[in-house]
């Protein structure tokens, strides 16, 4: 698919296991714009550590193969792997706000600090002040 090129967009990680599995909860459009050539999809290396995590726990049963090599996966999709800072740390430690997700609160650092939008449903993200793409 041609894509414009100039759409930078942040998965959440259910955003990235539906794209994985071709889950019909992901909006066309959304699945439109991560498919689209010329697009830069991240996938936040939070993504990769709750994957991994909630597989262990038991609680991502059906993700045993993407747990056992995320980096592999995310390569193998085309997609850039965002990696955890120390600004991007340092912001979510200082993220106003009740919401004790580390994982989104690091995902929302991210997107604030790279200026991205994040491709999710969860309309936590806009309490933040973060931009949507669902």
């Amino acid at each position: 698919m041609a894509g414009t090129g100039d759409v930078r967009l942040l998965l959440d990680t259910h955003t990235f296991l539906w794209w994985l599995d071709g889950d019909r909860r992901l909006p066309a459009r959304v699945r439109r714009q991560i498919g689209a050539n010329g697009n830069t999809i991240y996938v936040s290396a939070a993504s990769a550590w709750e994957i991994t995590t909630k597989w262990r726990l038991g609680k991502l049963p059906g993700a045993e193969a993407v747990a056992a090599d995320v980096g592999r996966i995310v390569a193998s999709q085309g997609f850039s792997e965002l990696e955890i800072t120390i600004r991007h740390a340092e912001h979510a430690g200082r993220l106003a706000g009740d919401h004790r997700d580390p994982f989104d609160r690091m995902l929302i650092a991210q997107a604030q600090v790279e200026g991205v939008s994040i491709a999710s449903g969860d309309e936590v993200f806009e309490e933040y002040g973060v931009s949507l793409y669902w």
